[in-house]
């Protein structure tokens, strides 16, 4: 495998019971790409990105370069604790094993990247949305990974916070970070990612550079969710 190479799928399959969520997947990420996942509900997105992530049991093979290698996953509904903005960020620098060190000093910079250090002492869970998002992937940024998973990370938010969650996804991208994202979104998928790939029916259909995904007829069921025609009964 490429060393530029950091996660590979080949032949890929998952069953839920009867239900195929994934079949014949093959997918390599690449060190800096900005992946977006698309495709109507139920077309498998989720189920790649936690196959991806390691987070379930499958057929074929999932290769990650080297081995180990360091990578976090923010999720649509992130879980808060019980526990302050600073100490949500301290507890999973701690999990994470961060050195008791650096674990402050990586707490204060990811809350002043997110715009929450005013609000460090306050409840999590009494965040809005938007600032919870934010909390989120600021935890993420914080743990340095070389590869981030993202679950539809503006689903439930409200102009401003997508703006302002794009805006940190942005940055992550403009670091060098790895970053594949399922979305709804397509405007947010041309605004970020460098790559667009659409699943239908739990499998991968297109998968192409953004600038060429939506310039191109590549697949009939592609144009038609496009279009918004896909029918979910088709």
């Amino acid at each position: 495998m490429s060393a530029a190479v950091l996660l590979a799928l080949n032949d890929v399959g998952v069953r839920f019971g009867e239900v195929r969520a994934l079949q014949g997947a093959a997918l390599q990420i690449h060190r800096g790409e900005f992946i977006a996942l698309i495709g109507a509900n139920g077309s498998g997105k989720t189920t790649l990105l936690q196959v991806l992530h390691g987070l379930l049991p499958h057929s074929g093979t999932r290769t990650v370069n080297p081995p180990g290698r360091a990578q976090t996953m923010v999720f649509q509904r992130p879980f808060m604790l019980r526990l302050s903005v600073l100490n949500n960020m301290r507890l999973a620098l701690w999990l994470a094993r961060v050195p008791a060190a650096e674990r402050r000093q990586r707490a204060d910079e990811a809350l002043d990247r997110a715009g929450l250090s005013a609000l460090r002492g306050r409840p999590a869970r009494a965040l809005s949305g938007g600032q919870q998002q934010r909390l989120a992937l600021a935890r993420a940024w914080a743990l340095k990974p070389d590869l981030l998973f993202l679950d539809e990370p503006t689903a439930n938010l409200d102009p401003s916070g997508k703006k302002e969650v794009e805006a940190m996804l942005a940055g992550f991208a403009a670091e060098g970070m790895t970053l594949v994202m399922s979305t709804h979104n397509l405007g947010q998928a041309k605004r970020l990612a460098t790559r667009v790939v659409y699943l239908d029916q739990g499998v991968i259909r297109a998968d192409l550079p953004t600038a060429h995904f939506f310039e191109r007829s590549v697949d009939e069921r592609l144009d038609l969710f496009l279009k918004g025609d896909l029918r979910w009964e088709v």
